[in-house]
């Protein structure tokens, strides 16, 4: 079974610099995520939330990882992810906990706010326990292997006003993870392809 230590193996190298941003876009909000690992029962494991209903969040409702906007006090975008892992699920973490970083991604719909959000990597540590604050419904930790092994293979189907649309998706234990949660886990995960090269 592999370790988080293994998947820290494969990352090096495949992950951006934390400390390297591309340039703030014009005209866009900026946002923070932390894909947090830890070592469970079932091998490495990604925790993910649900976020609490709340009619004005465009992501009411939806399994998401940890983060949210940038503030000015926050200085980095890894500052922001770390500040947001804190507030939300309680697991305070060091600069040192992190991995690296994704490239940054956007919503592909002009219905979302104008956003773009970067994905940051961090290790727990081992004896991480949530405590979810009051934007945070559910958690759980979902198996990499298992994320790995089915990959975005269900379908996710949104009735918009004369415009249905499906989405690829993952249907992790009931959980549709959709969006840009889904779009951020395949991309971790095809890092961890032993025949990706660095």
């Amino acid at each position: 079974m592999p370790t988080v230590e293994a998947i820290r193996d494969v990352l090096r190298g495949r992950l951006l610099d934390a400390g390297t941003l591309e340039p703030p876009s014009k005209n866009r909000m900026r946002a923070a995520v932390e894909i947090l690992l830890r070592d469970g029962a079932r091998g490495p494991e990604i925790l993910l939330i649900k976020r609490a209903e709340d009619p004005r969040d465009h992501w009411s409702g939806h399994i998401a990882l940890p983060g949210g906007r940038w503030d000015d006090c926050d200085g980095a975008l890894a500052a922001t992810a770390l500040r947001e892992t804190r507030e939300e699920v309680g697991i305070e973490l060091g600069d040192d906990a992190l991995l690296g970083r994704l490239a940054r991604l956007s919503p592909v719909s002009r219905r979302l706010p104008a956003i773009d959000i970067t994905p940051f990597v961090a290790l727990a540590p081992p004896d991480a326990a949530v405590r979810a604050n009051h934007e945070v419904a559910a958690h759980f930790w979902a198996s990499v292997e298992k994320l790995r092994a089915t990959g975005p293979a269900a379908v996710f189907q949104l009735d918009l006003p004369g415009e249905p649309r499906e989405f690829p998706a993952y249907d992790y234990d009931g959980h549709i993870i959709w969006g840009l949660t889904e779009r951020i886990l395949t991309g971790f995960l095809s890092l961890l392809d032993p025949a990706r090269e660095r």
